[in-house]
C-alpha cells in the first residue's frame, strides 16, 4: 500500500518501520521538514520525506501520529479542511488525556476521533493503535503470536478492513468494537489504562480473565 504518516515521533517511527518491512511505501510529512527527512533516512528504502499535503495525497491510508493538541495544526498543514483526505482511511491513535492521571481532556460526550472527523471532512476515521506504547511494535515477535489485540472503531467497512490489514502487518490482531458512535468508550479505556499504569498498578490485573 501507499501509506502517509503525519508526524515524526516514536509511534510514526515504529509503525513506519513495520509497514516498510511488510513491503509498503511510506511518505512522511511533519511540522519539521528536518525531522521528517531524518526519520525517512532512518527507515531507509521505501520511506520518503514530503510536505504534509503531499503525504496524504493519493494514499491508501494515512496515520495521524501527533499529540492530541497538535491535531488541528497538522491537519491544517495537510489541507484536510479543503478535502485533501476525503475518501481516505485516516488512522487516529491520539489520546487526549491528562499526563500521569488519565482524565480525558475532551468535553463530556466528545471524542478525539469525532473531532478529527470534523476537521477532515470526508475522511474515513478509524480509531486504532492508541492503547499500546510504540515500542511494542518493534519488539521481537513471540513465536508468531499476535503482539496485541488492536481494538478499532470506525464507520466505513472498507477503511476498517484496510486498517486491519495494517494492524496485522505489524504483528497485531485487529478487532472492531463498533462505529464511531462507540469511540468515546474506547478512548475512555485509554484513560483507565494510563491512570492505573502511572499509579503503579498493572492494568491487566484489574480486568477479568475469560477462560
Amino acid at each position: 500500500m501507499r501509506i502517509g504518516i503525519l508526524g515524526t515521533g516514536t509511534l510514526a517511527a515504529a509503525l513506519g518501520e513495520g509497514w516498510i518491512r511488510a513491503g509498503h511505501e511510506v511518505r512522511i510529512g511533519g511540522r519539521s521538514r528536518d525531522k521528517a527527512v531524518k526519520l525517512a533516512e532512518r527507515l531507509g528504502r521505501g520511506a520518503y520525506a514530503v510536505p504534509p499535503r503531499e503525504a496524504v495525497t493519493g494514499r491508501d491510508a494515512v496515520l495521524l501520529a501527533v499529540s492530541w493538541d497538535g491535531v488541528g495544526e497538522m491537519l491544517g498543514l495537510a489541507g484536510a479542511a479543503d478535502g485533501a483526505l476525503a475518501g481516505t482511511p485516516l488512522i487516529d491513535p491520539t489520546n487526549a488525556v491528562a499526563h500521569g492521571v488519565g482524565d480525558l481532556l475532551t468535553e463530556r460526550g466528545e471524542s478525539m476521533a469525532l473531532r478529527i472527523a470534523g476537521l477532515a471532512p470526508g475522511a474515513h476515521v478509524v480509531k486504532a493503535f492508541h492503547l499500546f506504547p510504540a515500542g511494542l511494535w518493534t519488539s521481537p515477535a513471540d513465536d508468531g503470536r499476535p503482539r496485541a489485540t488492536v481494538v478499532m472503531c470506525g464507520d466505513d467497512p472498507a477503511a476498517l478492513r484496510i486498517v486491519g490489514e495494517l494492524v496485522r502487518d505489524v504483528g497485531g490482531a485487529p478487532t472492531t468494537l463498533g462505529s464511531l458512535d462507540r469511540v468515546r468508550q474506547l478512548e475512555e479505556v485509554a484513560g483507565f489504562v494510563i491512570g492505573l499504569a502511572f499509579a503503579g498498578v498493572d492494568p491487566n490485573s484489574a480486568l477479568p480473565t475469560v477462560s
